[in-house]
């Protein structure tokens, strides 16, 4: 949002030889005036920027000389001097063209003597020999040929000499690259040089007009020798695939234009480029030049790459344009793209693909200017029913979804101008007299991309293209629902860009087409109704996918095309806001406003922020939109007031005080991203206000009396000045007391952000610069204290964040006077470093930094370092100081950590009990990254500092290695605690060093005799073991060591070492030579550090070790492959050789973790390959994936399978390196196939890692696993198939089983690969591909008649995706065909079942398929249906086999779902097949009706029962919803509710339960038919008799959803139980069962409450006596133990019941119960579950909206976060206990709840004491709850409470009572924090935080005792963050005494 500074022009100056300045002084006139005094003045400048202005003055300088002047020596002199000057410029100094811009202007009687001069100092260069300097001559070429005039004079003039020295200067660099190979960064610079080289020699040719005469010169002329020089290097550069591709690119240019300019006759050009490119040159009859020049063209196999060039240099250079092609440029136009089709299918490597593809693009292009006057045979050649332009659409097809984003442009490219061709290729007279229905390949493009479905990508693109070349008026005749349509899909995030990109061209090109015809403005209309109603649909009913993505991308483009749209969008919206309030999971017409209008400011379309208040939208919706309970809309409305197009618009008094109010309710947000989005937006809002606090500032002192005020505020600047350093105090205040004791993370997050945000938006000002605000002058020692006690967060974020927010503060502010403290912090951040829980050491580590930073560590530290001190006086101070006091802390470190480590190598239980050392090295790990090691001043120092830390991280490593490189490094210590185990640990210790080798795949591991323990043995031998279970620490503390201790600090202290090396090799500066005295590591000290990770990747066990080792390695890698010392830069390679040696080898005794997934192994050949730089050829990764892959592959020899598990497990790690890209593209199929042939190995091992390997492949090509509820999501690309080629039958079965093969038929991959065959039908013209499919649909279908039911199964979802879309209905008539009929004497039921499976499937995804047009889709399914009926008798008793019953009615069941749909102005084809009927008879015939004769032991019994229930429920269902009567349905629902089978029973009710549950929520059209509405006496009767868990939850839910008023009159007849009893009787299954029925119960006996209590007063004092149970059931409901379900029960309770029971104005029950459900309100509020939180807000959302309650507060009716809804709901309480005239006895109730009676709080403190260390321990992490935010609102509401009441509620006891609580409690506090140690906040954080907590509760209910006794204390606060530990513990003793 701010304004960005602009970047400051770096120039660097320009210099002169000696003897030129010399030349300068001599020449230069006294008075200064001749140009040689100019450039004298000029060069002696050291400011490039000044220089410039002056050498502008040159050339004015010279046209006032007289013309005699060109022969004035001076002025001779110094252009000779200008021409050496300009030379000596590099090319990328802004003077080099300065001066040549002025150069151009220079007057025409010097221009002789000028090119003189420049030719002269070029020559000069020319002729120099040092091939190191010949970049630069090139360079100066390059210069003097681009827009200067004198240079291209110059060069043209001495062009001989010119070509010679590109010729000579390419050989000899050439030469060089070779000797240099290996040499990364030298060869890049040469291969650089070789480039720019060839460039110029192109650019010369081109532009140089002599060039183009020299074939008319003799062969022997040096000019003619040097262009065939020059032409032979280019074709070997073309040829040489060592260089950079580039480099062949550009040569391939050049070997055509050098072609072109040497070969005549030119006419014959054509024609000889043809025969070079189709490999068919005449030797004979070409020029002998030609042919010795280009032989390796004419006489050799070309390269693909090479063709292609060539290709791409023929397009590029010859001449397409104005006619100029004769016949043989056209045959030769046709030639390049049959080659480059060719060259489409065989080449596979990314790179050469784009290339192709540009080039591809190219040749269209070139082909649009050769149509404009081509001959007809070429037109035929290319009209869009041409086979080139087939082949042209099939590329575009196979490659619109192409990974590469360049690729998929070029592919739009290829698309239009395919459109423009074939309009250049139409007769004229057609094209004007016919429309564009006559045009049938333009009709048929256009429907076969709306056919296709809505997930391809490049269907958008075409689409955008049409719709520019023929309108939108043809698509929206074929497609009107089209703007729906591509709504729809914007849910998938990677369609967004593509859709809203089609969308804004269809809206366009509509709205340009309605204007072009009205005659009115009603077109308007017709485009709103077209474009922005669907776009309010979305907004308002979408997901929310849908929605945000649609108001990012959509509606920006919308409101841009059209602005006034807005009012009526805004109007449409505010009609429909009440109605349509949203809730947690929708947005809601109030969403979808504030959405609207925030776009429309932030685009600029709303003027001013009073326009939008005032006559858009009001103040109420504002607030309801900033605590509405959905998360975006309070984003969005947030959004609309931070905001703006205008960065300097001033913020509005009202706009402020909405921002106070968002921000109390909105830092706890639970979704990172919506905390993320919050802190964004009001960084926007602070660099709004201080930017228009300048423009304020400056208006105030320019401003006069007489002025104007200011025209949006009406007032003088300074008033608004100080309202916003009012706000900015204000919000900074709020921010502060967020950070309270026990404040969540999410609070804590956002309020350091946003205050990170203060301190870099209104940074302390230097200079004439005013600020409106600083956050400094608003820090004092208690907000000091409290960003000091975030370091204490166990979250690492918000470490950070309170580290950088006091970094930014000025050092004044940060001020420590206590030396004692001071002290005590350093001891504390020394504790915590060695502390055994894991994040103390990150606490530790920032302390640290912050007191190195803020130079306040103790003096002590520095005593031995005076000498130190003094010399670091020199320099920059604050720098020195930094540097100083890091290495100070380092050293401390060190020495204690050496003094840990020798512990540690004599015991290391003991080191992991007491002092683990992994502490230390994190905290001198923090302490380097933070300083600028490559700028050191100290390095004398750091060196010896540098070599023990080294040291001391390897004697580490040492210690600790045997536990990680161990063969199970989990379980090495047991975990019992008993004596006689734990004298075992240190036996264990010896004998777990890593003895497992390779070994152990060829013979079993025998453990030696004395391995074994005898308990008789151990007695005897504790005596001499020197370790216990129990090891005594530091301080004498006993402490007992488990595995898991001794594990985690090995592990721990890998990674730490690891982490450090790696940062050191990262940020220290290398020795170039031993002597250098700059660097800080050796060459031998990196050497040491590549082996140490080397020896620890290949030979840890343990997956965090090795994983974070890979971390530090790679950081190693990367140093070394930048570095300029060539051994450094060669060890990566050579450590790779040595590996893959190793894992060649199989030795036996090799130490190579061949478990584990190969361990470490492929972490390290990661590293090695993935830091490769990506720019070169990548050498390395080629030969290792050739190595590896060939390793993978199946051996002869059965002993040599460890090679191949390692080969297999380093291909996964390298297939999901998303680092090497695209590049490790071309080796997927060959992984796929070592993949599979592992599967067939008889080693575990290897098909274990196979498997690995595959999953990971169909990942890297498929994607991620993605739902199949997503619409029509696709997982690949649909290039894949021409990616892969030798991988089509695999990816054409994986495209529909992956994931899963038993997932189902439907997979979101669909056909995708084969769209370019859809579309072309180019799919028959392979029939090798074609004849290969038709087999493999043979032999699935064959596959279908096994006798083994999987076999079978799997065979009909195999045969799925060879079957096309269109032909599935024939396919399935087909296989029906061949099922045999009734009549027929001998058939096998496995090939019924195996044909009826295939067509299930089939005709399943044929039904999924989402672009059928539904006529043809409903006519195709008849059909099929008539073929079914055929076939009836598999369904009836006339099959004896259950299993082909039950898949022959799965088929009818779906086949009535699907035709039940009736077509335009039809009835459904159901009723017209006569469907039914045959449907009713297979009921009425089935055993539903006439009972079941079978067993469970039948086969196939629970399935045919499943099937056949569906389909009588559906045609139960159908029957009742056309109200038919019940003797005409064949089964009823209470029948099939009668049933014996709980399946059916299941199934029936589940069925039910959805259309009650529709009906309750009023989702259904026409609610219950009536057979459905009458069954509420069956419930009754099921409910009582029902057995089965899941059949009597299933009930319960039914009359929960019923209306009680059908049911509960018929209970006492039906069941015999009285109202009451009936409620006894829910409540006693919701105490007693499990939590689902538990739930249930509930809800459904609070229904029956709030039924009869809403009804008469006889019916209501029936159940008042129940009403004791069912609040204990809710109140033992709401624990946060307890299931989310339960809570959620009691939630749903409560909101049903509160008109009743707790906001009733008369009160049923008593009041202590009232406030106990209250209370259960109050805690759900407090649930971590966000679910159970929104449940419970919306019992305070009715409770707020009753008619006495809806006056306590203003958000009545309106959906509330629940941020906010806690204190409505204390407001509403507060009301209802004055409304009830029970304040007296509800008061010390709600002070309870404000001192926390019922939290224990005794029991807290008493277990602060016995609390015993354990090592995952965390303090009280809280996500939500926030107990001092229920303590503020509870304080602030009884304030008011008591404020406003007329007298004294509480009686004098009642007061003592209370008084003498929470005296007591303020003593014990007192006590408690006077026995904390020093700096306790750190030490002992949890019990500190309790204390707090306790301490501010004490004081709130003190003060509402005082205020009530008539002692006022208001200046007491509630929530004190800015009072230090000290502060609070004085403070605490002084109340308590007062009050006592």
């Amino acid at each position: 949002m701010g304004v960005k500074k602009k970047k400051e022009m770096q120039v660097t100056a320009l210099t002169i030889c000696h003897q030129d300045l010399e030349t300068l002084r001599f020449l230069a006139d006294v008075e200064g005036k001749n140009l040689a005094s100019l450039l004298l003045y000029c060069v002696q400048l050291t400011d490039g920027v000044s220089q410039i202005h002056y050498v502008k003055q040159i050339v004015p300088l010279l046209e006032k000389a007289d013309k005699n002047g060109a022969c004035d020596p001076i002025i001779r002199s110094c252009l000779d001097i200008l021409a050496g000057i300009y030379l000596s410029l590099s090319v990328k100094n802004p003077l080099k063209k300065v001066l040549a811009s002025s150069l151009n202007g220079l007057p025409e009687f010097f221009l002789t003597e000028a090119i003189q001069s420049f030719t002269s100092r070029l020559q000069e260069e020319l002729n120099t020999t040092d091939l190191y300097s010949y970049r630069k001559v090139i360079d100066n070429i390059s210069s003097c040929m681009e827009n200067f005039d004198l240079g291209r004079a110059g060069v043209n003039n001495l062009l001989k000499n010119v070509l010679h020295f590109l010729q000579k200067s390419l050989i000899e660099i050439s030469e060089e690259n070779r000797k240099f190979a290996g040499n990364r960064i030298v060869q890049t610079q040469l291969m650089n040089d070789l480039l720019v080289g060839t460039r110029v020699s192109v650019m010369l040719v081109q532009k140089i007009q002599d060039i183009q005469r020299i074939h008319l010169k003799t062969s022997s002329s040096p000019t003619w020798q040097s262009m065939c020089g020059l032409l032979s290097i280019f074709t070997k550069f073309l040829s040489d695939d060592d260089l950079l591709q580039t480099i062949q690119s550009t040569s391939g240019l050049a070997v055509i234009l050098f072609i072109k300019a040497m070969f005549h006759p030119p006419e014959k050009i054509p024609d000889l480029i043809s025969s070079l490119l189709l490999r068919s040159v005449d030797c004979t009859s070409i020029p002998d030049w030609f042919l010795n020049c280009c032989r390796s063209l004419c006489c050799t196999d070309v390269s693909q790459s090479t063709l292609l060039f060539l290709c791409q240099g023929t397009l590029t250079m010859l001449d397409w344009q104005n006619g100029s092609m004769d016949l043989s440029g056209e045959a030769l136009l046709l030639n390049i793209v049959h080659i480059l089709f060719t060259l489409s299918s065989q080449i596979k490597e990314s790179t050469l693909e784009l290339f192709l593809s540009r080039i591809l693009a190219s040749w269209t292009n070139s082909a649009i200017h050769v149509l404009k006057s081509s001959s007809p045979s070429l037109k035929n050649s290319l009209n869009g029913k041409s086979s080139v332009v087939g082949r042209l659409l099939e590329y575009v097809y196979t490659h619109w979804e192409h990974p590469l984003d360049a690729l998929r442009h070029q592919t739009k490219i290829i698309f239009r101008n395919i459109l423009q061709m074939h309009q250049l290729t139409k007769e004229k007279s057609n094209s004007e007299v016919s429309g564009l229905a006559a045009d049938h390949f333009i009709c048929d493009l256009t429907e076969g991309l709306l056919r296709l479905e809505w997930h391809v990508k490049g269907k958008y693109t075409c689409l955008g293209c049409l719709v520019d070349y023929i309108g939108i008026g043809h698509i929206l005749a074929l497609a009107k629902t089209i703007p729906s349509q591509i709504l729809e899909v914007m849910g998938d995030q990677s369609l967004v860009p593509y859709a809203s990109d089609l969308l804004e061209t269809m809206f366009r090109s509509h709205k340009n087409h309605l204007k072009s015809q009205a005659l009115d403005s009603t077109w308007i209309d017709e485009w709103h109704e077209t474009w922005v109603s669907p776009l309010l649909f979305i907004l308002c009913e979408g997901n929310l996918d849908q929605k945000s993505y649609v108001i990012d991308y959509y509606l920006p483009k919308l409101l841009n095309c059209s602005p006034e749209s807005l009012s009526y969008m805004v109007k449409i919206l505010q009609t429909s806001a009440d109605a349509k309030t949203g809730s947690y999971n929708s947005r809601g017409a109030l969403g979808a406003l504030m959405a609207c209008l925030r776009t429309a400011r932030a685009h600029g379309h709303l003027q001013s922020a009073t326009d939008t208040w005032r006559n858009l939208v009001s103040s109420a919706r504002i607030k309801q939109g900033l605590i509405h309970q959905h998360c975006q809309v309070r984003i969005d409305t947030l959004g609309l007031l931070c905001e703006s197009n205008r960065s300097t618009e001033i913020v509005s008094t009202e706009e402020m005080q909405w921002i106070q109010f968002f921000i109390t309710y909105n830092l706890n947000s639970q979704s990172p991203g919506v905390r993320q989005q919050i802190c964004s937006l009001l960084k926007k809002l602070f660099c709004r206000i201080q930017e228009s606090s300048q423009v304020l500032y400056k208006q105030e002192q320019s401003r006069s009396k007489h002025e104007p005020e200011n025209e949006l505020t009406k007032q003088h600047p300074s008033v608004s000045l100080q309202q916003y350093k009012n706000f900015m105090s204000s919000i900074c205040s709020h921010l502060f007391e967020a950070l309270f004791p026990g404040s969540s993370y999410p609070t804590r997050f956002s309020a350091l952000t946003i205050l990170g945000s203060i301190a870099e938006v209104f940074p302390v000002t230097e200079g004439q610069v005013q600020a409106v605000y600083q956050l400094s002058h608003d820090i004092d020692v208690g907000r000091f204290q409290t960003l000091m006690e975030c370091f204490t967060s166990t979250f690492e974020e918000v470490k950070i964040l309170a580290f950088d927010l006091l970094m930014k503060l000025p050092k004044t502010v940060v001020q420590f006077q206590d030396s004692e403290k001071l002290q005590g912090l350093f001891q504390a951040a020394l504790e915590l470093s060695s502390s055994t829980k894991p994040y103390d050491c990150v606490t530790a580590s920032y302390l640290l930094n912050f007191l190195i930073w803020q130079d306040v560590l103790p003096s002590s530290l520095f005593d031995s370092l005076k000498t130190q001190q003094t010399a670091c006086e020199d320099g920059d101070k604050s720098a020195i100081v930094v540097e100083r006091n890091t290495l100070m802390v380092i050293k401390c470190l060190l020495e204690n950590l050496e003094e840990e480590v020798s512990q540690a190598e004599n015991s290391l239980l003991q080191a992991a009990a007491s002092f683990p050392l992994y502490g230390r090295v994190h905290c001198v790990t923090g302490a380097l990254q933070r300083l600028s090691l490559n700028n050191l001043q100290l390095v004398s120092e750091w060196r010896p500092v540098i070599e023990k830390l080294l040291l001391m991280s390897y004697r580490l490593s040492a210690v600790v290695s045997p536990v990680i490189q161990s063969s199970s490094p989990e379980g090495l210590i047991p975990m019992d605690t008993d004596s006689e185990s734990a004298s075992r640990l240190q036996t264990i210790l010896n004998e777990i060093q890593p003895r497992d080798t390779n070994d152990y795949f060829t013979q079993a591991k025998i453990l030696k005799e004395h391995d074994s323990f005898d308990l008789e043995d151990l007695n005897v031998s504790v005596q001499n073991i020197g370790a216990s279970a129990e090891v005594k620490g530091k301080e004498r503390k006993t402490c007992d060591v488990t595995a898991q201790m001794v594990l985690v600090c090995c592990w721990r202290s890998m990674k730490e070492v690891a982490l450090l090396l790696g940062t050191l090799c990262q940020l220290l500066p290398m020795q170039s030579v031993p002597e250098s005295s700059n660097g800080l590591l050796t060459e031998e000290q990196v050497k040491e550090i590549g082996d140490y990770f080397k020896q620890h990747l290949l030979q840890s066990r343990h997956r965090g070790a090795f994983e974070l080792a890979y971390t530090g390695f790679v950081k190693l890698t990367e140093i070394l492959n930048r570095c300029p010392n060539v051994s450094l830069q060669k060890l990566p390679e050579q450590w790779l050789w040595n590996v893959l040696e190793e894992i060649k080898c199989s030795d036996p005794s090799s130490k190579l973790c061949a478990t584990r997934r190969s361990a470490g192994i492929p972490f390290y050949i990661q590293a090695l390959l993935a830091s490769e730089p990506k720019k070169g050829k990548m050498d390395l990764l080629k030969i290792t994936m050739k190595e590896l892959i060939s390793l993978a592959g199946p051996t002869d020899d059965s002993q040599s399978t460890v090679p191949q598990v390692h080969a297999l497990n380093i291909l996964r790690a390298l297939f999901r390196d998303t680092r090497l890209g695209e590049n490790i593209i071309p080796y997927v199929a060959d992984g796929a196939k070592a993949a599979i042939l592992g599967f067939t190995s008889p080693v575990w091992a290897v098909r274990n890692s196979s498997t690995l390997l595959f999953s990971t492949l169909i990942t890297r090509i498929f994607g991620v696993k993605r739902g199949k509820d997503e619409l029509s999501k696709k997982n690949s690309d649909t290039g894949e198939l021409n990616r892969h080629p030798s991988m089509f039958l695999l990816l054409l079965v994986l495209g529909r089983l992956y994931p899963s093969p038993m997932d189902g038929t439907y997979s979101a991959l669909s056909m995708a690969p084969f769209i370019p065959f859809i579309m072309s039908g180019i799919f028959c013209s392979d029939s090798q591909r074609v004849a290969l499919k038709c087999s493999l649909t043979r032999s699935s279908i064959r596959c279908g008649r096994s006798p083994d039911y999987r076999s079978r199964e799997m065979a009909a979802r195999a045969l799925v995706p060879f079957v096309m879309v269109d032909e599935i209905p024939t396919t399935i008539r087909t296989l029906l065909a061949k099922l045999p009929n009734c009549t027929d004497q001998r058939f096998r039921q496995n090939h019924i079942h195996g044909t009826l499976l295939q067509v299930f499937h089939l005709l399943q995804a044929f039904t999924d398929s989402k672009y059928r047009l539904n006529t043809y889709f409903q006519q195709e399914l008849a059909d099929v249906a008539v073929c079914t009926r055929a076939k009836l008798w598999l369904a009836e008793r006339q099959n004896p086999c259950l299993v082909t019953r039950a898949v022959y009615i799965d088929i009818l069941f779906l086949l009535t779902r699907c035709l039940d749909k009736p077509t335009k102005g039809n009835q459904p084809a159901v009723e017209c097949l006569g469907f039914w009927e045959d449907v009713r008879r297979i009921i009425s015939g089935s055993e539903l009706i006439t009972g079941f004769t079978y067993t469970f032991t039948v086969p196939g019994l629970p399935q045919y029962l499943q099937s056949l229930t569906k389909l009588a429920i559906t045609t139960a269902a159908v029957a009742a919803q056309a109200g038919e009567q019940a003797g005409n349905i064949p089964i009823s629902f209470s029948q099939l509710l009668e049933s014996s089978f709980p399946e059916v029973r299941l199934l029936t009710l589940e069925a039910l339960l959805e259309r009650f549950s529709t009906a309750a929520l009023g989702l259904g059209e026409k609610g219950l038919p009536p057979l459905q509405r009458n069954m509420g006496e069956t419930f009754l009767m099921l409910a009582v008799k029902e057995n089965h868990p899941e059949c009597f939850c299933k009930i319960l839910k039914i009359l929960h959803c019923m209306d009680p008023s059908e049911w509960l009159s018929h209970m006492q007849r039906c069941i015999h139980l009285t109202p009451k009893e009936f409620l006894i009787w829910t409540m006693d299954i919701a105490s007693n069962e499990r939590s689902e029925v538990q739930s249930v119960a509930l809800r459904l006996a609070s229904r029956v409450i709030a039924h009869h209590l809403q009804m008469c007063e006889e019916t209501r004092d029936s159940v008042a006596p129940t009403l004791k149970q069912w609040v204990q059931l809710v109140v033992s409901s709401c624990g946060e133990h307890l299931p989310t379900e339960s809570r959620l029960a009691a939630a749903e309770a409560l909101t049903s019941t509160t008109p009743f029971l707790l906001t009733s104005p008369h009160p049923v029950l008593g009041l202590q119960d009232t406030l106990a459900l209250w209370r259960c309100v109050l805690t759900l509020l407090q649930s971590e579950e966000q679910a159970v939180r929104d449940a419970a807000t919306g019992t305070v959302v009715t409770a707020m909206s009753q008619e006495n309650t809806c006056r306590s507060t203003e958000f009545a009716f309106c959906q509330v976060d629940a941020s906010i809804a806690l204190t409505l709901a204390l407001a509403v309480l507060c009301d209802l206990l004055q409304q009830w005239d029970q304040l007296a006895l509800g008061l010390p109730v709600l002070l309870g709840w404000l001192l926390g009676e019922d939290d224990d709080f005794v029991v807290h403190l008493e277990n602060t004491h016995q609390v015993e260390d354990y090592l995952f321990e965390k303090a009280e992490i809280n996500f939500w709850a926030e107990t001092l935010i229920f303590v503020k609102y509870l304080h602030e509401h009884l304030l008011r409470l008591l404020s406003t009441s007329s007298r004294r509620p509480l009686s004098p006891e009642s007061l003592r009572h209370l008084r003498r609580t929470a005296s007591e409690q303020g003593h014990l506090l007192s006590q408690l924090f006077r026995e904390l140690p020093p700096a306790a906040e750190f030490l002992k954080t949890v019990e500190f935080t309790r204390l707090r907590i306790q301490e501010e509760r004490t004081l709130a209910c003190l003060q509402l005792l005082a205020f009530l006794e008539g002692k006022e204390r208001e200046d007491t606060p509630v929530l004190r963050a800015s009072d230090s530990p000290a502060e609070a513990n004085q403070f605490t003793l002084a109340k308590t005494e007062t009050a006592h």
